[in-house]
């Protein structure tokens, strides 16, 4: 019978899974067919038990997923503790939108969320200000930073002793962050890319990296687009946490906060209660998740 060991999966690819084991091993897996079958997945991050197939190629099988914190759909990851999400103040433009997507879509998988702005250096105080005005009471820590200017040990302060996912469009500064973070992670992205026989640039997915003694980080792939799936237009609401004081005080008890009369939600936003750019981004979520039903 095949020794078993312990581990976590920290990279996911091509039906392969590459899983650090306890004694700091890396060993090649595929997942035994009952995860198929059972309508299960093995994720990264999640903690796994192996068996050994061949101890000298560091090969095995997944055998068995061990109980998990949570398991997030977008980006797949499993025993997430925070999120950081990152958008560059400037270099891209940040777009609120695809920022708004972002935090619905962690809320409603119950992941705690900072939203951190790189790039502070290319733009005015002004619009660093502007920034967290806008989310300053959207239930969301706000860090404006340079990653390249050193202004990341703040956030590692911030995630140690926890597995931080790092997600956010393509082209605002994860990998300086990750790389700053976590300097041995280009040579252990190197190392699984030898394995693989391809180029590390070639394909990306999420990969988990070990930053110290309890504190991993998630890099995940760039988006410039993302959905809410199947979400309905009415739940979009709950993940606005500035919509709360005033929900129940509508006149019509069903109010969308988008077009009806008599709406204290829409008031709040006239009387610079509500940040305007929010509720635009809510109601643009609103019509797209409401007109999706048509197709």
């Amino acid at each position: 019978m095949a020794n078993s060991k312990d581990g976590r999966i920290v990279k996911g690819i091509g039906g392969f899974y590459y899983v650090a084991t306890t004694d700091d091993e890396l060993y090649e897996c595929r997942a035994r067919g009952i995860f198929r079958k059972d309508g299960k997945k093995p994720l990264v991050g999640d903690y796994v038990r192996i068996g050994i197939v061949d101890e000298e190629k560091k090969e095995g099988s997944v055998d068995e997923l061990l109980p998990r914190q949570n398991a997030l759909i977008r980006p797949e990851a499993a025993n997430v503790d925070v999120a950081l999400l990152v958008f560059a103040c400037a270099s891209p433009e940040p777009s609120l939108l695809l920022l708004d997507r972002f935090l619905v879509m962690l809320r409603a998988q119950d992941v705690k969320c900072i939203l951190i702005f790189n790039k502070d250096d290319l733009v005015a105080e002004e619009r660093i200000t502007e920034y967290k005005q806008i989310y300053q009471d959207a239930d969301v820590e706000v860090r404006c930073i340079s990653a390249k200017a050193g202004g990341t040990e703040e956030i590692l302060e911030r995630i140690r002793g926890c597995t931080a996912l790092l997600a956010g469009p393509s082209g605002v500064g994860k990998s300086t962050i990750l790389n700053t973070l976590c300097p041995q992670a280009q040579m252990e992205t190197g190392e699984i890319s030898k394995k693989l026989k391809r180029g590390k640039h070639t394909t990306r997915h999420a990969e988990l990296f070990l930053v110290d003694a309890d504190t991993y980080l998630m890099d995940t792939p760039g988006f410039t687009a993302l959905t809410l799936g199947d979400m309905p237009e009415e739940e979009i609401r709950c993940y606005y946490p500035e919509f709360h004081p005033y929900e129940g005080k509508c006149r019509f008890r069903e109010c969308s906060h988008t077009h009806e009369p008599g709406c204290a939600v829409r008031e709040a936003v006239e009387n610079g209660q509500i940040h305007k750019a929010r509720h635009t981004a809510y109601m643009a979520l609103y019509e797209e998740q409401k007109n999706r039903k048509k197709y």
